[in-house]
């Protein structure tokens, strides 16, 4: 499967963004989704990730409350709803798809095809 990440760019403190995360080759909809980010110098961090249905859903501590992961199975796509956005937020995002089908996990070891990301700056 390939992914494509979209919706990132320059969002001041306080703003939104919506991140898409496209899937063609395949269907995901048996496997779960996540999405992670990685800031410059540092290491990539499980931001959220869904499960097959979209009936479970886990977040990172640093953005619960604020995020929300949603997908539509129908069009093969992914979503990430950012809200309140802080400069500390600002990294590349990226979505992946579980390794395995009908499994869910946050480590970045069991996710695969990574796509290039889209980078999300967040000005104070």
């Amino acid at each position: 499967v390939q992914l494509q990440a979209s919706g990132g760019g320059l969002v001041q403190a306080g703003g939104s963004l919506r991140l898409s995360c496209a899937a063609s080759g395949r269907s995901i909809s048996t496997y779960g989704m996540g999405w992670f980010r990685q800031a410059p110098g540092k290491e990539r961090e499980f931001v959220s990730v869904i499960t097959r249905s979209g009936s479970n859903t886990y977040y990172a501590d640093s953005v619960k409350g604020r995020f929300t992961i949603s997908r539509d199975n129908a069009k093969n796509t992914v979503y990430l709803q950012m809200s309140s956005l802080k400069p500390e937020d600002t990294a590349v995002y990226y979505c992946a798809v579980q390794k395995r089908a009908f499994s869910i996990s946050t480590a970045p070891e069991d996710f695969s095809s990574w796509g290039q990301g889209t980078l999300v700056t967040v000005s104070s």
